[in-house]
C-alpha cells in the first residue's frame, strides 16, 4: 500500500510523535483491560456464591412456608400474608471503576416488625417471613453484581476493540511512515553529499 505522506523532516517528527502516543495508548488500554477483567472475574465468583446462598435460603423459606400451611391452613396463611407490608426501600447509586459506572444497591435491613397476632400463628410462619426477607436482600446483591458484570463485559469489549485498532492498524501505519520518511531522507542526504563532493572536485 502506497504511503500518502510527504517525506519531510516535519512529517517525520509528527509520525514519530504519533507512534509514541499510539504505543502509550495501547499500553494504557491493555492495563485497563486487565484491571476490568480481574474486577469482572471477582464479581462472577461472587455471583456464583450468592446464587448458591439464594437457592439454600429459598429452600429453607419454602420448607417453613409448607410447615405453616400444614399447621395453620393454606387459607389462614394467605390471609396473614396480606398484613405484611410491601417493602421496596432501596436506592441505586453509581460508583466508577476505571471510568465505568457500576451500580450499587443501597438498602437498610430493619428488624422485622410483627404485623399479625401471635395467638393464631406459630414459629413456622415467622421463620418463612424471615427467610423470604433474606431472599429479597440476596436478590438485591445479585442484581447489583449481574448488572456490574454486564457493564464491565461491554467496557472490556470496547477497550479490546480500541487496543486492537492501535496494535494492528495505527502502530504499524506510523512505523511504516517513519521507516519510509527516514529512508527517503537518508537517500536524499546521500545524494546531496555526493553532489557536494562533485562540486568540490
Amino acid at each position: 500500500m502506497a504511503i500518502q505522506i510527504a517525506p519531510t523532516k516535519s512529517n517525520l517528527m509528527k509520525s514519530k510523535s504519533s507512534l509514541i502516543l499510539s504505543k502509550k495508548g495501547y499500553e494504557l488500554l491493555d492495563k485497563k483491560r486487565v484491571v476490568l477483567i480481574k474486577e469482572m472475574m471477582e464479581l462472577v465468583d461472587k455471583a456464583k456464591n450468592i446464587n448458591s446462598e439464594i437457592s439454600y435460603v429459598i429452600t429453607e423459606a419454602y420448607r417453613a412456608l409448607q410447615e405453616a400451611n400444614i399447621t395453620l391452613g393454606v387459607k389462614n396463611v394467605e390471609d396473614f400474608s396480606y398484613s405484611v407490608p410491601i417493602d421496596e426501600k432501596f436506592d441505586v447509586l453509581m460508583k466508577s471503576v476505571m471510568g465505568v459506572d457500576i451500580p450499587t444497591v443501597k438498602y437498610k435491613k430493619d428488624n422485622i416488625q410483627p404485623t399479625y397476632g401471635f395467638f393464631s400463628t406459630n414459629s413456622s410462619l415467622d421463620k418463612a417471613r424471615h427467610k423470604f426477607s433474606e431472599v429479597r436482600f440476596k436478590i438485591y446483591e445479585l442484581a447489583e453484581i449481574e448488572n456490574s458484570v454486564f457493564k464491565l463485559a461491554k467496557e472490556i469489549e470496547k477497550t479490546q476493540k480500541r487496543a486492537n485498532a492501535l496494535q494492528h492498524i495505527q502502530i504499524p501505519k506510523y512505523k511504516e511512515q517513519v521507516k519510509y520518511i527516514q529512508e527517503v531522507l537518508e537517500e536524499k542526504e546521500r545524494e546531496d553529499f555526493f553532489r557536494l563532493k562533485r562540486m568540490k572536485k
